[in-house]
């Protein structure tokens, strides 16, 4: 044989060796975490590492309850999982603590056969392909407003002109008692024209014009006119990334949707001690597929409005961006849909987590890739 050959199959050897398991876990984007029948951790791997913003050498050893509430829905599982002896998963688990902040994971709980009550738990935030498989949702939703909204038009707005000259006319001829009834008509059918009128917007589909944005100047003139009118009593905190560049978008539309992002959430705020925080941040990593092509457009750019009003009701929460839902007795549940809108022209995500307290909305937008005409 060779010398070369030889060398050939010391290297196949060498490469081909099986790797270290804990090499595997790190590279895991899973977080692993092993504990034993006490619920104290003994291993951990990179991901834990980060979700719990500690070294694998301080967590191992610690116990679970040091780094999660005793009434998180963890514990539960946990129990579920030692008591029959077999793998448990829940979905949609909420993970609220001070390192964690709060999450949204799927958690699996499994047991070690070799080792009586020893558990691996992994936990896996629910992904952002689901959630923009929400916003895809949420753009239909803004597409079935944009028809209604053209149909409404043609075949209501118009005819109700003359319904309501008809009225005008006869409340010249009839008694004094009749006119609050032709007064009635007149308001009704100038209460369903303004109604049209706002609903008119969905139908442009004209490309809106896009330029470099600076997203604080917008959220700084949006907080300006919240605290001048509808939002005077409420606490406004401010968490900007100096460094964010800017956003490839329209100035007055996400005007336009940032204030009815905040106006939600003022409305939802207690009287005393309404909170209000505004947050902007950079991430790596998400994309979104544009229709009809192979590129992917990348929404680095993070906005979040943060509320710690009571939370989205729970049977709102599959259609809070439909047209016409909403919790409000006086209110049209345009405002979500026509942000639902603006966002998806301007090839962005919204999503939402919502908890009692602490309710937040989030909106990706792609940055500017040519630096020009900043505005």
């Amino acid at each position: 044989m060779t010398n070369s050959r030889l060398a050939f199959l010391s290297r196949r050897q060498a490469t081909s060796a099986p790797p270290d398991p804990m090499a595997i876990l790190n590279a895991l984007a899973s977080v692993i975490l092993v504990v034993d029948g006490t619920d104290i951790i003994q291993q951990v791997n990179a991901a834990a590492e980060t979700l719990f913003d500690s070294s694998a050498a301080m967590l191992c050893g610690m116990s679970l309850i040091q780094l999660l509430p005793p009434d998180c829905p963890l514990f539960g599982l946990l129990e579920q999982a030692r008591s029959g002896a077999t793998c448990v998963s829940e979905y949609g688990v909420a993970l609220d603590s001070p390192r964690t902040g709060v999450r949204s994971m799927n958690i699996q709980a499994a047991p070690l056969a070799e080792m009586p009550g020893w558990l691996v738990i992994t936990l896996h935030e629910q992904s952002m392909a689901l959630k923009i498989g929400q916003q895809l949702t949420h753009r239909n939703s803004a597409r079935s407003v944009t028809a209604m909204a053209a149909i409404l038009a043609h075949e209501v707005k118009n005819p109700l002109s003359g319904i309501r000259g008809a009225a005008q006319l006869l409340e010249q001829g009839c008694s004094i008692e009749d006119r609050s009834l032709t007064r009635l008509i007149c308001d009704e059918a100038d209460r369903i024209v303004a109604l049209v009128d706002r609903m008119e917007v969905f139908s442009d589909k004209r490309p809106i014009e896009r330029v470099a944005v600076n997203i604080h100047r917008v959220l700084e003139h949006v907080r300006r006119v919240a605290q001048a009118g509808f939002g005077r009593h409420i606490r406004f905190i401010e968490n900007y990334d100096p460094s964010l560049p800017p956003v490839l978008g329209n100035r007055d539309q996400l005007i336009q949707a940032f204030l009815n992002l905040i106006k939600n959430a003022a409305e939802a705020v207690p009287a005393d001690g309404g909170e209000i925080v505004l947050s902007t941040a950079y991430q790596h990593g998400i994309r979104l597929a544009v229709p009809g092509t192979d590129s992917r457009t990348p929404l680095p750019l993070v906005i979040s409005i943060q509320d710690n009003g009571h939370g989205i009701p729970e049977d709102l929460r599959p259609q809070l961006f439909d047209p016409f839902v909403t919790s409000k007795a006086s209110g049209t549940g345009l405002g979500l849909a026509l942000v639902a809108k603006i966002i998806g022209d301007h090839a962005g995500v919204i999503e939402f987590d919502s908890q009692p307290r602490r309710t937040v909305f989030r909106v990706m937008l792609p940055k500017v890739t040519n630096m020009d005409g900043e505005k």
